[in-house]
C-alpha cells in the first residue's frame, strides 16, 4: 500500500454554476473529491488528504492534510462561488502544504479539478510542472467542463512536466449521463499505482460494476477479507439449499395427508351406503324388543294393582265388619227389604231366614263376624219375630181362599 500526503484543488470559479454535469458541476465535484478522500484514507491508515480551493477571493486552504475523514468530508460544505480559477497558485500553495508535512516518508501528490478555462500558457505551466517534478510531487489533473481546443493541449504538456515513471495521470470527462465520480472510480486516480488501489476503492468499483474479482475484493490485496466473503456465501447458499429442501419436504407431506385424508372420507361415505340395511334391520329389531319389555312392564304392573287393589279391598271389608255390627246388620237387612218387595222370592226368603242354623252357619263363614254378639243375636230375633206373623199370614191365606 501506497504512504501518501494529497493536496486536492477544487475548482470554485463561476463556471461551477453550469448544469451540465448533474445536478451541477460543483456537486458533482464534490461527491468526487468526496470518494476520492475516502479511498486515499483507506488505503492507509497513515495516509493524510488536504483541501483547497483555487477561486474566490483567492486560494484558500479548507484543511490542512489529515488522516480524520470526517473533518476532510465537513469542509466540503458551504462553498464560496465566484471569480475565475487560479490555477498555478492553488498548485503552489498546495506544493507548500506538503512540504510541511509531519511524516516525512509519505509520497507527495496534488489532484487538480478544472472545470473552467486555463488562461495561462502553456510554457508557464510547464516550468511549474518541472518544479513538481525536481521536488518529488505526483500529479493527477480532472478536466471536465466546456473548454477551447488550447485547454487539454495545455494540460497534457503540464502533466508531461510533470511525469515521473507513469506516477502522474490525466483524465478527460465529458458532459453526459454519467456522473463524475462514476467515471473516476476506473481511473488510476482513484484506484492508485501498483496494487490495484483500496478496499474502499475495490468495493466502490464493484458497486459501479467496473471490478471483475468476486464479492468486489481483490484477493491480492485483502485476502482474510476475500475469504470471509467467500465462507459468508457458502453458508447462505447452504441455508437457501436446506430452507428450500425442507419447504418441499412439508409440500410433500401435506401432499400426502391430502390423500389420506380423502380416502378415508370416501370409505366413510361407502360404508353407510354398503350397511344401511343392516342398521335397519338392527333398530327395528330394537325397536321391537323395546316395545315388548315395555307391554310386559305394563302386564305386570297391573297385575300388581289389581293384587293390592284386591288386598286393599279385603282389609277394608274386615275392618268394617269387626269394627261395626250395625253396618253389617244394614247389609243383611238390605237384601231381605228388596226380597221382600218382589212377591215370587218373599216365601223363599223367609224360609231362608227362619232357618236358623242356616243363618248361622253363614254368619261363622264369615271372616271377624262373631255370632256370640248382642248385637248379632240381637239382629237374628228381630228377624224371627219379623218372620212369624209373615208365616202365620201365609198360612191364613189359602184358608181365606177356600172359604170364599
Amino acid at each position: 500500500m501506497v504512504l501518501e500526503a494529497t493536496m486536492i484543488c477544487i475548482d470554485n470559479s463561476e463556471w461551477m454554476r453550469n448544469g451540465d454535469y448533474s445536478p451541477t458541476r460543483l456537486q458533482a465535484q464534490v461527491d468526487a473529491v468526496n470518494l476520492i478522500c475516502g479511498a486515499k484514507t483507506q488505503s492507509n491508515p497513515e495516509n493524510t488528504v488536504g483541501i483547497l480551493t483555487m477561486a474566490g477571493k483567492g486560494v484558500r486552504v479548507l484543511v490542512a492534510p489529515t488522516s480524520d475523514l470526517g473533518k476532510i468530508l465537513a469542509c466540503m460544505h458551504g462553498l464560496e462561488l465566484g471569480g475565475e480559477m487560479n490555477m498555478t497558485s492553488g498548485i503552489q500553495v498546495a506544493q507548500l502544504a506538503l512540504k510541511h508535512r509531519q511524516n516525512k516518508k509519505q509520497q507527495q501528490r496534488i489532484i487538480v479539478f478544472t472545470g473552467g478555462p486555463v488562461k495561462y500558457d502553456k510554457k508557464v505551466l510547464v516550468a511549474i510542472g518541472r518544479k513538481l517534478k525536481k521536488n518529488s510531487v505526483a500529479l493527477d489533473i480532472v478536466n471536465f467542463g466546456e473548454a477551447d481546443n488550447a485547454k487539454p493541449e495545455k494540460l497534457e504538456a503540464f502533466r508531461a512536466a510533470v511525469n515521473n515513471n507513469d506516477s502522474s495521470h490525466i483524465v478527460h470527462v465529458p458532459p453526459g449521463p454519467n456522473a463524475l465520480s462514476d467515471v473516476l472510480i476506473s481511473t488510476p486516480i482513484f484506484t492508485g499505482d501498483g496494487d490495484g488501489g483500496s478496499g474502499f476503492a475495490a468495493a466502490a468499483a464493484a458497486a459501479s460494476g467496473m471490478s471483475g474479482f468476486d464479492f468486489g475484493v481483490d484477493p491480492n490485496v485483502d485476502p482474510e477479507l476475500a475469504l470471509a466473503l467467500r465462507i459468508s456465501m457458502e453458508e447462505e447458499r447452504a441455508r437457501q439449499e436446506a430452507a428450500a429442501k425442507k419447504d418441499a419436504e412439508d409440500a410433500a407431506k401435506q401432499e400426502k395427508e391430502g390423500e389420506q385424508a380423502s380416502s378415508s372420507r370416501d370409505v366413510t361415505m361407502a360404508d353407510p351406503a354398503s350397511g344401511s340395511a343392516h342398521q335397519v334391520s338392527e333398530k327395528k329389531n330394537e325397536l321391537m324388543d323395546d316395545e315388548t319389555a315395555l307391554l310386559q312392564q305394563a302386564l305386570a304392573m297391573s297385575m300388581d294393582d289389581t293384587r293390592s287393589s284386591g288386598l286393599a279391598m279385603g282389609d277394608a271389608n274386615m275392618s268394617d265388619t269387626t269394627s261395626d255390627g250395625q253396618e253389617l246388620a244394614f247389609a243383611l237387612q238390605m237384601p231381605v227389604q228388596e226380597n221382600a218387595k218382589d212377591s215370587s222370592n218373599q216365601s223363599e226368603m223367609n224360609r231362608v231366614l227362619g232357618d236358623q242354623s242356616y243363618v248361622s252357619s253363614i254368619l261363622n263363614s264369615l271372616p271377624g263376624v262373631d255370632p256370640n254378639d248382642p248385637s248379632v243375636k240381637e239382629l237374628l230375633a228381630s228377624l224371627e219375630r219379623d218372620s212369624e206373623p209373615q208365616q202365620k199370614n201365609k198360612e191364613d191365606k189359602p184358608d181365606d181362599s177356600g172359604d170364599n
